[in-house]
């Protein structure tokens, strides 16, 4: 019996132990993008249940809703991790200040593929590095879709203060299309923002960004402030909203977003 107890125990102690799953850790909500990593062979699905944008300018008013934009996120190794995503399906309304008319437009939107590799810390811990390469495939339609290829780099940045208050930056650049017909252009900048944990469940956050966009008709700036509610009622769920408003007359006046986030 001695000797079956010693074997048991060698047994148990050359077995390793099972792997633990990483921290549920969703890009959105927020305007910056989260450094972790899903964990290898996991897959996460993103999508924004509805997305409202209200653009009020000199000539006119447009608002914008997208329904549906969802991101899938494929663990791959423990340090990398392939996505894809599609804008299943936008309205446009622009309200002609002039003249009062109106136009309306449904089309889908554009997909996107890319990856993300962890450079620092995949689980998001301490200070978490990550490069993330992606490009916009052009199958939608205007005013909905680009209608050309967009490539783009993100270098999302997050750290942990505490246990409870993790700040995260992210520096980008793209390409986009030019507002005019053919040729791209750049836009460059950065999104930066604060979460803070109320409790096992619910965090809130407190975001920014500024971008300079070089489109050769009009270069502007746009600068955005945000508030986020995230709520995870289990481990592998997620329903968040944003409010985000519009900080000077190149950006958009104001988005209201609400969606949810799966971990399978």
């Amino acid at each position: 019996m001695r000797r079956s107890a010693a074997a048991l125990l060698a047994l148990a102690a050359a077995t390793p132990a099972a792997a633990q799953d990483r921290e549920f850790c969703p890009e959105r909500p927020g305007l910056e993008t989260q450094a972790c990593i899903v964990d290898r062979g996991r897959v996460t699905i993103e999508s924004s249940l509805i997305d409202w944008t209200r653009d009020r300018q000199s000539d006119g008013v447009t608002d914008t809703i997208l329904v549906g934009d969802t991101l899938v996120r494929v663990g791959v190794t423990d340090r990398l991790e392939v996505r894809a995503g599609w804008q299943p399906f936008g309205h446009e309304r622009t309200r002609d200040a002039a003249t009062g008319d109106i136009d309306r437009a449904d089309r889908i939107g554009d997909a996107v593929i890319g990856l993300k590799a962890s450079l620092l810390h995949p689980d998001g811990k301490g200070l978490s590095i990550a490069i993330l390469p992606s490009v916009t495939l052009p199958v939608g339609r205007q005013p909905i879709g680009a209608g050309r290829a967009q490539p783009s780099l993100l270098l999302p940045l997050s750290y942990d203060v505490s246990d409870t208050v993790e700040i995260a930056v992210t520096p980008a650049i793209r390409a986009l299309a030019n507002e005019d017909a053919g040729g791209q252009h750049v836009r460059y900048g950065a999104a930066a923002g604060v979460t803070v944990k109320l409790s096992e469940a619910v965090s809130v956050g407190a975001d920014a960004s500024l971008s300079r966009d070089q489109d050769p008709r009009d270069h502007t700036t746009r600068a955005r402030a945000a508030m986020t509610l995230a709520w995870q009622p289990k481990d592998d769920w997620q329903l968040d909203t944003s409010a985000i408003a519009g900080l000077n007359r190149d950006t958009p006046d104001v988005q209201l977003i609400a969606g949810i986030a799966r971990r399978f």
